[in-house]
């Protein structure tokens, strides 16, 4: 059984770095074929995809948030991160870690932990 979940803090200050982090069981993320993705949903609105890092190490990210994001990885402990930097509230928003097959379908996934609420806030 795969399990992603996320942990990191729930509360942020206008302009400093978001960190989250997804730690992975049950499969290896450098095993072949998978994409690590980030994925945020604002209150309100629909899910929007921030980014992924593959079983490679190689990334993308959401052209509108590029400037502010790197997503990374721990294979020792199995483990994937993301900084977004310059937070606003419009940051603000459940975060998902999710795993998925197909490199372009950024939405797809297999296994998604349960989320993590944001709030950026002074």
């Amino acid at each position: 059984q795969v399990q992603l979940q996320e942990s990191g803090p729930g509360l942020v200050k206008p302009s400093q770095t978001l960190s989250l982090t997804c730690t992975v069981s049950g499969a290896s993320i450098t095993n072949n074929s998978y994409y690590w993705r980030w994925i945020r949903q604002p209150p309100g609105k629909g899910q929007q995809w921030i980014g992924h890092i593959s079983y490679s190490g190689s990334t993308r990210y959401s052209l509108s948030l590029k400037s502010r994001t790197t997503i990374s990885r721990d294979t020792s402990k199995n483990q994937f991160t993301l900084q977004l930097s310059s937070v606003t509230p419009e940051d603000t928003a459940v975060y998902y870690c999710a795993r998925g097959r197909n490199e372009w379908s950024i939405y797809e996934y297999d296994y998604r932990g349960q989320g993590t609420q944001v709030t950026v806030s002074s």
